[in-house]
């Protein structure tokens, strides 16, 4: 069962697929995480319990998020064995230590305050409580900082050496800390924030659509969009950067992400706004271009040289078709949500943010925004870095396993069924959650919270007040 598809092919496919729902759950976790942390200590200082109920609704979506991530994080983890096992073998001995300190240092820490943060309410003190959702947060963003800095180590090597065939490490600092790493995990981070902060806003938007006004959804929805005014521009300051940094370390993959198939010496690199980049063809059809923009913005010069597909060999050239269109993707919702953010900070100014409709069906839409420029982002970066998967040291075709197509296709072909059923009910359910919104707990009875109060049951499960019947009749 190959599909008409190489074992190469197949097992691409099948890592891609399961990492692109894996990071996901991580994003959201990592996001909302933080959020919780600020709606914790925005509660302690103010003792204002629309905070609180906030809280106890969004640690919902964590919670779910949480475990979805897990789950697929360690499925997804077994392919290295499976189907990449030369790869394991020979670089191993940096990617192992590096994913075991993520586990040692972040999931363990992450599981040691987790029971705390969504069942400790009303049994220990409100400031040991938001420690551990601290902890939470903090875990979370370690555990993002050892897988990004394994990731980027397979981008831009350094710190070892080869012997008897395999990697041997010599300089951990400089592992750890490879060229691209700082860019890549500020880029990440701020990524995971702005799905948090787009899921926030969207929600929000869904219930003033149906006529809720309340705090809880006003709250929400400022909070959101306050934190998307903070980070959209500063990820275009992030990206900026980072590209620079590509255009140095892997000038294959900014040529292939620009349709660039010549190198510009006699005048600067045009912009393609749009365009159909052909690898047999070696040039880019239906090409909309704005002149010299290209340099300006990849060298900071009108008329910086930026070297061209056509100066690497056929087989070191990553699949332009690919990467041009998922770059564009990326920057194209980048750009969408700057102009959310702004265009939310006219509406404040006119006193019409919580009453203008068409904002609110704006930013429902721009909900999914933040998963999908996620995913085009790590679609570039991953198709970009081929045909290497260590970059300049260790092709993609000699990582593979003595596996054949049939059983990597048969594997897909259930990773398919199996992710779709299992993640697809969780997915549901969070949206359901989502779509029932916050409701008034303490703020409507007036109870100020901690020990004694906001009890939260013993069984994970139970954090989830109603069923999904119950939803249905609450919302018909």
């Amino acid at each position: 069962m190959n599909l008409g598809l190489t074992a190469l092919e197949l097992a691409r496919i099948q890592f891609a697929f399961t990492v692109s729902f894996h990071i996901i759950f991580p994003a959201i976790s990592i996001g909302l995480a933080s959020f919780l942390a600020v709606l914790e200590w925005k509660w302690l200082r103010s003792q204002n319990p629309i905070y609180q109920d906030l809280f106890k609704f969004w640690i919902k979506i964590f919670a779910l998020s949480f475990g979805m991530g897990v789950v697929s994080g360690v499925v997804m983890s077994y392919q290295f064995g499976t189907n990449w096992s030369e790869f394991s073998y020979f670089a191993g001995s940096i990617t192992g230590p590096l994913l075991s300190y993520e586990v040692l240092s972040a999931f363990f820490l992450e599981a040691g305050f987790l029971g705390i943060m969504l069942f400790g309410w009303g049994r220990v003190s409100p400031r040991m409580h938001f420690f551990a959702t601290l902890m939470v947060a903090i875990g979370t963003c370690i555990s993002m900082f050892w897988i990004l800095s394994s990731n980027s180590w397979m981008q831009t090597p350094q710190g070892f050496s080869i012997e008897n065939g395999i990697i041997v490490p010599q300089d951990w600092f400089a592992i750890v800390f490879n060229p691209s790493f700082p860019y890549r995990l500020a880029h990440m981070g701020i990524a995971a924030f702005l799905v948090a902060a787009l899921l926030v806003t969207g929600t929000a938007a869904w219930h003033l659509l149906k006529g809720r006004r309340d705090e809880l959804v006003k709250k929400s929805f400022s909070m959101g969009l306050w934190l998307i005014l903070i980070l959209a521009p500063l990820q275009v300051f992030i990206g900026d950067a980072h590209g620079l940094n590509t255009l140095k370390h892997q000038p294959a993959k900014v040529a292939a992400m620009e349709g660039h198939w010549e190198t510009n010496h006699e005048e600067g690199m045009p912009l393609y706004l749009f365009g159909l980049p052909d690898m047999q063809e070696e040039r880019t059809k239906y090409a909309i271009a704005i002149p010299n923009l290209g340099s300006l913005i990849l060298t900071h010069s009108m008329d910086g040289t930026v070297t061209g597909l056509k100066d690497f060999a056929p087989e070191d050239r990553p699949n332009s078709t690919i990467v041009f269109w998922s770059f564009r993707i990326m920057v194209g919702l980048g750009m969408l949500m700057l102009l959310m953010a702004f265009a939310s900070v006219w509406l404040r100014k006119t006193g019409k943010l919580y009453e203008q409709k068409w904002f609110h069906r704006f930013a429902l839409i721009m909900t999914p925004s933040g998963f999908i420029a996620l995913l085009a982002g790590w679609f570039t970066t991953e198709v970009g870095r081929q045909p290497w998967i260590v970059y300049g040291i260790m092709r993609t075709k000699d990582a593979l396993s003595p596996v054949s197509a049939e059983q990597v296709g048969l594997t897909l072909i259930i990773f398919v069924v199996v992710y779709c059923i299992v993640f697809g009910v969780g997915i549901y359910y969070m949206l359901k959650i989502m779509h029932k919104g916050p409701e008034f707990i303490h703020s409507q009875v007036g109870e100020i919270g901690g020990v004694g109060h906001f009890k939260t049951p013993m069984r994970p499960l139970s954090a989830i007040n109603e069923s999904l019947e119950e939803q249905d009749k609450g919302t018909s």
